[in-house]
């Protein structure tokens, strides 16, 4: 699935507890925490088989 949520937090606590957030709402983990290169921490997840996601219609042009 090309859908992918991150987590973005100052410390690596915060990164674990926003981690957590998305586990919690039926989001696998892709990528655990990291620290990034400009000292911030980034975590990632991906929907769930629980997750039904649905797409988004564009409005018509006019």
């Amino acid at each position: 699935m090309a859908i992918r949520i991150g987590v973005q937090a100052d410390s690596q606590e915060e990164c674990v507890e926003g981690l957590e957030l998305l586990v919690a709402a039926g989001f696998v983990p892709v990528m655990l925490p990291k620290l990034l290169t400009d000292n911030r921490w980034m975590a990632r997840g991906v929907p769930g088989p629980s997750i039904q996601v649905q797409a988004v219609e564009e409005p018509a042009a006019g």
